[in-house]
């Protein structure tokens, strides 16, 4: 949350309550079985059949396997060891989804407790960090609970006889790209377990920026965005190895109401958004559409504005208008399985009912709220509100505290039909949740049970130290997460990313810059 004196002396287009990923160079190689390993079995014979695609985001001193593990016979496995051997240097640093280990060359993961069972026609994704030098060659045999695994679609037939060729000792003489892969159509997500996954099962860790604009400037009269929404400006964020951007919204204009300029309402104001992320998708960037500032009069504990129009941060979202406005944007976007739909930016119902149980309780169901003097779109009625039009995209609800308390929501999680729904967290130097002790008691729990996606993080020193400390824990635990913010302010306002839209950083950018360029 902003402290009230700074939320007092910022300038009025500085929207932000909190105020203050990497295209990563991907190598991979589907798993093929070459040679039985000591005591393995073949899956025909052992009623096992298993499938494993292989794939490395390499950054030239390191990289992330993504192992996904799919059980391609007829019934379950029941408990799951992965065994795999490399031939170079490739050692392992920590692993996620699963428990890892490494002897000599043989790299094991076990199933974690969340997660014991494959169900047949069902992919798993465990993953790990891996340091090396010289040349990585990708394994070419995987076996499960002893059982050699063929590729996605399953097993081999006839196993070759001879083992891979010795690598290349001597390193690669050319550097890390430095700028991303050619754009292609953003992948299509759902929620598998407590990872976000593409169409065939790999495992999506989404790494970008929060753009800002959209949610101020046409309800203070000034525009669609702030800044270009263009293709040099799209160019910038993928030379940072940036794959999605999070994209701020403002229920007023999209919806049309009195108070916005017709030139920056209703259809308009949708045919701009929807351009925008048509633009992103086909640079291959993921979207996040975020309901940020809302109706209804609140002038309690952290008031942000007294008036009634969506012209700031609300503690909860209104039912007059969220509702119609989770509606219309489903509506828009149904079938648009590459973007995001962010419910609501930062709750903050307890600093209104005075009580953590008493706001979670509003945060899920909503209704009448004490303290808060306008009927409250609870997360339940805008889950059901998205699932009511057909969409099926995947829903990420951010918690209470600003989205920095996570501790009630596995608890008072919605019920959704379709289980597509993920944890939105907010992390920046000041909030309360700040420290690798919070984040191993507070958030780490909800990671091992379904996605979390940081949504905003940073800080608000015009620095990176913060994040130096945050994004390796977030690597390590598989989340996701889009730094604040892809515009050019003064970041001794609040963290901003750049000083130019053709990507110069700030102080704080430059470090967030590096941590994507080395691959997350």
């Amino acid at each position: 949350m902003i402290p009230r004196a700074v939320r007092a002396s910022r300038a009025p287009h500085r929207p932000h309550a909190s105020l203050f990923a990497t295209a990563a160079v991907a190598a991979g190689a589907l798993a093929g079985a070459l040679l039985l390993p000591p005591g393995a079995t073949n899956a025909a014979t052992a009623g096992v059949s298993c499938g494993v695609s292989y794939t490395a985001n390499d950054w030239g001193s390191g990289f992330t396997a993504n192992l996904a593990i799919t059980d391609t016979g007829t019934t379950p496995v029941n408990g799951w060891t992965l065994s795999y051997d490399y031939t170079g240097t490739q050692t392992l640093t920590n692993g996620w989804n699963g428990t890892w280990t490494q002897t000599g060359h043989t790299v094991t993961a076990t199933n974690p407790s969340y997660a014991p069972t494959i169900n047949p026609g069902t992919t798993y994704t465990t993953s790990a960090n891996f340091t090396y030098t010289g040349t990585n060659t990708a394994p070419t045999t995987f076996t499960l609970n002893g059982t050699v695994c063929g590729g996605p679609s399953g097993p081999p037939t006839t196993p070759p006889t001879t083992p891979p060729s010795t690598p290349p000792t001597t390193p690669p003489t050319s550097p890390p790209p430095t700028t991303p892969a050619p754009g292609g159509p953003a992948p299509a997500l759902h929620v598998a377990g407590n990872q976000l996954q593409d169409p065939s099962g790999h495992a999506v860790t989404l790494r970008g920026a929060n753009r800002s604009g959209a949610e101020f400037a046409c309800v203070q009269g000034k525009g669609l965005f702030d800044g270009p929404v263009d293709q040099a400006s799209i160019d910038a964020m993928r030379a940072w190895h940036v794959t999605a951007v999070r994209i701020p919204l403002n229920e007023d204009c999209w919806l049309g109401l009195p108070n916005v300029p017709a030139a920056y309402a209703g259809s308009t104001y949708i045919e701009a958004v929807k351009s925008y992320v048509a633009l992103l998708h086909r640079n291959g960037l993921n979207t996040v559409l975020d309901l940020h500032w809302t109706d209804g009069v609140y002038t309690g504990n952290s008031s942000a504005c007294s008036t009634a129009t969506a012209t700031c941060q609300k503690p909860m979202p209104d039912a007059a208008n969220a509702v119609p406005f989770w509606r219309s944007v489903a509506t828009a976007f149904k079938g648009d399985g590459a973007t995001v739909f962010d419910l609501f930016n930062e709750p903050y119902p307890s600093r209104a009912t005075g009580g953590t149980d008493s706001g979670w309780a509003c945060w899920r169901d909503g209704g009448t709220c004490p303290g808060i003097g306008y009927p409250v779109a609870g997360m339940q009625s805008l889950v059901d509100a998205v699932r009511g039009t057909g969409a099926d995209n995947v829903l990420m609800l951010g918690g209470i505290e600003y989205a920095n308390d996570l501790t009630q929501w596995l608890s008072h999680r919605p019920s959704d039909p379709l289980h597509q729904l993920a944890a939105s967290w907010h992390s920046y130097n000041f909030n309360a949740c700040a420290s690798s002790s919070c984040w191993d008691a507070q958030v780490a729990p909800v990671a091992a049970a379904v996605p979390v996606v940081a949504g905003e993080l940073g800080e608000n020193d015009c620095a990176s130290g913060y994040l130096d400390t945050l994004l390796p824990w977030l690597d390590r635990h598989g989340i996701s997460y889009l730094a604040w913010t892809w515009n050019t302010w003064d970041c001794s306002n609040g963290p901003s990313l750049i000083s130019a839209y053709d990507g110069t950083p700030t102080a704080y950018g430059a470090g967030y810059r590096a941590h994507l360029a080395a691959g997350g």
